[in-house]
């Protein structure tokens, strides 16, 4: 089997659509696809339900009698492209809803009928028949619409069996065609005929006007004539009264250019209203076309052209020259002439059209896909009719001689010039076009914001799809009657405002670079009822926060929301939808967030100024300030001396007011006696000349414990808390435990300062030794305070060279005041 042709293509296209239109409501559940699966016969497991049977493109060769006994409720069966060769419709006798059969494509060289009276679409075409496939049971399939045929060899005695059938379309493939007798398809009764001829053979004329004579609708693919144009059979005027077709096309056509005029000029005599040739090439020696045999029927052409015919509609698509010279004014000024209401010359390279001599029928003209410049219909007043002008994907340059190009033409209400090379650069001459232009098509072209200098008034709807636009100007002439406006693919920044455009309705402005749309769009643009804004780079921040809020407010004018309409940035939000994006009003209310950060600062301040007070933060402060100012002394002073050596076992840490104690009882029982207890006491070994602070600083560190004696007296006073600090704080630092503490009398915790809360804290977790106030129990005191203070310390005669009994006068008066 070969490849797929064109005309498979539309056969197998046209199948699937008329298969479709027969059975719209066929539900999954009933159809069996078999289709492309290697089989070489019918498989026996087919549900016995199905509908719909798929067989094509298998390798089929025989159909046996038992193959759809069982499938009593088949519609549609499909067994194209396979490979049968016999065919007999008793197969399909227990297929009463059998409506459509497709058998194309195979080898088939015999038929057996069998009435089968509700098929309605039967296909035979790309067979091997020599003659038509046609029996006297066909003229009871009264059903009957499409029917598919091919043979090599037509006769009139072929199709008398079906005359009498109203048939809606018959499909005719003469590969292989040798023999045709004059007048047999006319006994066809047919709305729409398709004949396919072979590729490789010069087709029949006679078939071709028994074709015309034959169906309203008629195409015919490969016309081809490799004789030359003056063997070619003239066409007999008189026979025109027997044509029918009104609609005709002509695909894949290769003749030369005399023979194609013989051929038009039939066309233009008959009744034809729509000709489309599709896939022209024309072609003819040098010389051939300048035969004085040939001007005859040139000049007779011309004439004809100009006067009014049955055609109103011309379409040639795909239209190739093989022709090495020829005056193309000739062929330019045939077409330009013609009398006819539409005319379409498509992908033909042609690089030029003329403006017609006289005023001109044309309301449609299509010359898409050619290589038209701005020369096009200059200075042209004879297209006074025309309404739509199609010119895409030519070589126009210059939006301002398009412009001029459409001045006269005073029923223009349609242009597309769209995949074209436009630019406007401004500030020059005005441009002029038809006032009745309402529809503009300027995509894909190269025009920038000075297109806005250069636009019909009265223009409703204008598409500038795919150009360079960066902005809509401000200072532009107004638009009042632009209802559309399209600006998708552009490089705009933000959406236009409607101050020019008061009547928009409908505005695209998708996939530009737009980050944040402004929010009040929709209040400036009150009649626009669609707006097309998705795929672009939206930056998902506080700005468009509002145009968000405006989009729900909008009542569903935002088309393709929520889907079109995603983050770009900031990368974290990158893919989200607008819609779940979200910011609180403090977020993006600047005033508002300062005014809140403004009364957090002051309630945070308040807050620490309170702690502070309450904490006696500063008193903190000041000590930690002493306590590093006299390390720092220090370390200049006596560097070597950093390595601090102890001294005395014991700092004792008092109130004045409990020194009687201390010296009465402390210090006898701990001085004296076995295991003497060398203790520093501010009286005895303050050393003159430093401060309070150091002093106490220098006695702690050189002292191996801190004794503190505990009592209402030692809670009021300041220096008392200075040591008590400074110990703990080496109590830290050194990680030791060198805190002892008496409980001389007990303190009601109501009055210990609020700033005295490490005394409260060493008092709940420490234990301490409580001063025994029976004398029985004072010596198992005094055994735990040395057991506690239980230490040997390094001889040291430093030690006993800094003792001594002057202090000064100013710093221990202050001090004993404690």
């Amino acid at each position: 089997m070969g490849p797929l042709t064109s005309i498979d293509v539309f056969a197998c296209v046209f199948t699937f659509t008329l298969w479709n239109n027969i059975h719209p409501t066929v539900g999954n559940e009933f159809i069996a696809n078999y289709s492309s699966s290697l089989l070489t016969d019918v498989p026996e497991n087919i549900p016995v339900y199905t509908h719909v049977l798929d067989l094509s493109h298998n390798r089929i060769s025989g159909l046996g009698l038992s193959d759809f006994v069982s499938l009593s409720d088949l519609q549609v069966l499909n067994l194209s492209y396979n490979l049968v060769t016999e065919l007999n419709f008793s197969v399909f006798i227990f297929n009463e809803d059998l409506g459509y059969l497709d058998l194309s494509h195979n080898n088939i060289l015999k038929v057996y009928c069998q009435t089968l009276v509700y098929l309605k679409h039967l296909d035979l075409s790309f067979n091997k028949f020599t003659a038509v496939p046609i029996c006297q049971e066909f003229g009871n399939i009264v059903c009957l619409e499409y029917l598919g045929l091919s043979a090599t060899m037509i006769q009139r005695s072929d199709f008398q069996y079906i005359t009498h059938l109203q048939l809606h379309t018959v499909f005719l493939t003469l590969e292989d065609f040798s023999l045709y007798e004059p007048q047999s398809l006319t006994a066809l009764n047919t709305r729409s005929l398709h004949i396919v001829f072979a590729a490789n053979r010069n087709f029949s004329f006679h078939l071709l006007y028994d074709g015309m004579s034959t169906s309203e609708n008629l195409k015919i693919v490969n016309l081809r004539y490799t004789l030359s144009y003056k063997d070619f059979p003239s066409p007999s005027l008189t026979l025109l009264k027997e044509i029918k077709t009104t609609a005709l096309m002509l695909d894949t056509v290769d003749l030369q250019w005399p023979i194609i005029l013989q051929i038009f000029l039939l066309i233009w005599y008959s009744p034809v209203e729509h000709l489309t040739v599709r896939n022209l090439t024309f072609q003819g020696p040098l010389g051939e076309l300048i035969d004085y045999d040939f001007l005859p029927l040139l000049r007779s052409t011309e004439q004809l052209i100009s006067l009014g015919g049955s055609m109103k509609v011309l379409t040639l698509e795909h239209v190739r020259n093989k022709v090495y010279y020829f005056n193309q004014e000739i062929l330019y000024r045939q077409f330009s002439e013609m009398n006819i209401a539409s005319l379409t010359i498509y992908d033909a390279y042609m690089p030029h059209m003329l403006c017609p001599n006289r005023t001109s029928s044309f309301q449609y003209l299509n010359f898409s896909h050619n290589a038209l410049t701005d020369e096009l219909f200059q200075n042209c007043g004879t297209l006074t009719d025309l309404k739509l002008l199609i010119l895409q994907r030519n070589k126009f340059e210059s939006l301002l001689k398009v412009s001029f190009m459409t001045s006269r033409m005073k029923s223009l209400k349609y242009l597309d010039m769209s995949s074209n090379l436009l630019r406007h650069k401004g500030a020059g001459t005005q441009c002029q076009w038809a006032e009745s232009l309402t529809e503009l098509d300027l995509s894909s072209n190269q025009l920038t914001d000075a297109v806005f200098e250069c636009l019909p008034v009265n223009i409703q709807n204008l598409n500038l799809q795919s150009n360079q636009i960066s902005s809509v100007p401000r200072g532009m002439a107004k638009l009042k009657a632009l209802t559309e406006l399209n600006l998708a693919l552009n490089h705009l920044a933000d959406l236009p405002g409607c101050g020019s455009f008061t009547s928009l309705e409908f505005l695209n402005v998708e996939m530009n670079s737009i980050l944040t749309p402004s929010a009040d769009f929709f209040q400036s643009c009150p009649r626009v009822r669609e707006l097309q804004a998705g795929q672009n780079p939206f930056k998902c921040s506080c700005e468009l926060r509002d145009f968000i809020r405006g989009e729900r407010q909008s009542g569903g004018r935002l088309f393709g929301w929520p889907a079109a309409y995603t983050c770009e940035y900031p990368e974290d939000l990158r893919g989200m939808q607008l819609k779940d994006f979200h910011l609180s009003e403090l977020a993006c209310n600047t005033a508002l967030l300062l005014v809140t950060a403004l009364l957090l600062t002051l309630v945070l301040v308040a807050v620490v100024a309170f702690l502070c007070i309450y904490l006696d933060v500063p008193w903190y402060v000041r000590m930690t300030w002493q306590w590093t100012q006299t390390k720092r002394r220090a370390w200049h002073n006596h560097p070597a001396e950093q390595e601090t050596v102890l001294q005395f076992h014991a700092f004792i840490s008092y109130s004045e007011r409990d020194a009687l104690w201390v010296k009465d009882e402390l210090i006898p029982n701990l001085e004296k006696g076995e295991g003497c207890v060398q203790l520093c006491q501010h009286e005895r070994n303050f050393i003159p000349g430093k401060s309070i602070v150091e002093n106490i600083i220098n006695c702690i560190e050189k002292s191996y414990k801190s004794i503190f004696v505990l009592s209402p007296n030692f809670v009021q006073s300041e220096w008392c808390h200075y040591e008590l600090y400074f110990a703990h704080h080496k109590l830290f630092s050194e990680n030791s435990s060198s805190l002892i503490l008496i409980l001389l009398e007990p303190i009601p915790p109501y009055i210990i300062p609020t700033r005295y809360h490490k005394l409260k804290a060493l008092m709940a977790k420490r234990t301490y030794l409580e001063w025994p106030k029976e004398r029985s129990k004072r010596a198992l005191f005094w055994a735990n305070l040395r057991a506690a203070i239980n230490v040997n310390l390094p001889i040291s005669v430093e030690a006993d060279e800094e003792q001594s009994d002057v202090t000064s006068t100013s710093s221990i008066s202050q001090y004993e005041n404690k």
